[in-house]
């Protein structure tokens, strides 16, 4: 391996490891776990509206301790929600710029697909936008990239290779593409629905 291939694993892997802490599981006690991702210190999480559908969802952290959870706002135009935990001093992620991604850049999911606790995968970003083709009818911003995204992803972190936050990853399309909301989009439904707090 060379000695640049070698760094850049280095880097990945330090790159993950931040992230995951930030990185929670949403349980609904009926369809097991999907993912969300810590937005501010005192307890506000992101995630898809479809993952935080029930009225009993309780959060549990990278280190395992668990709250119940309430639904602050939820979207499912955007397919965003924002759930609050009674806590403080939580890890959270760094927060990116979906905008300045570009065909060809490397991105990460987190999440936990069937069930496998803060898997990693990685693919290259196809495009931004919402006139690529092949995207759903609604007309709306994606980050699209050639990921196998699988049930539990949904609601966790796209990640640059800095370990910002660029997107929610949210539904796939085909076998290797995978959809996540812009974190802008998340930016701007966080301002409208509880204040900007870290947006």
């Amino acid at each position: 391996m060379s000695t640049a291939m070698h760094q850049l694993n280095i880097e990945l892997a330090a790159v993950v490891e931040k992230a995951k802490r930030s990185l929670v599981q949403v349980r609904n006690g009926r369809r097991g776990a999907g993912a969300g991702t810590i937005w501010h210190p005192d307890g506000l999480i992101v995630t898809n509206s479809h993952v935080a559908s029930d009225n009993h969802l309780r959060i549990v952290l990278h280190d395992g301790t668990a709250f119940p959870a309430r639904i602050l706002a939820s979207d499912p135009e955007r397919d965003l929600a924002a759930l609050m935990v009674e806590a403080t001093g939580l890890p959270t992620i760094e927060v990116g710029n979906s905008r300045e991604l570009k065909p060809g850049q490397l991105v990460l999911a987190i999440g936990h697909p069937w069930g496998i606790l803060g898997a990693v995968g990685t693919g290259v970003v196809i495009g931004v936008g919402s006139d690529l083709p092949g995207l759903p009818q609604h007309r709306r911003d994606w980050v699209v990239a050639s990921l196998r995204l699988r049930p539990g992803h949904s609601g966790g972190p796209l990640l640059d290779v800095q370990g910002r936050l660029v997107g929610i990853n949210t539904m796939i399309t085909g076998p290797s593409r995978g959809l996540a909301v812009p974190v802008d989009a998340a930016k701007a439904f966080l301002r409208e629905a509880v204040g900007a707090l870290k947006a």
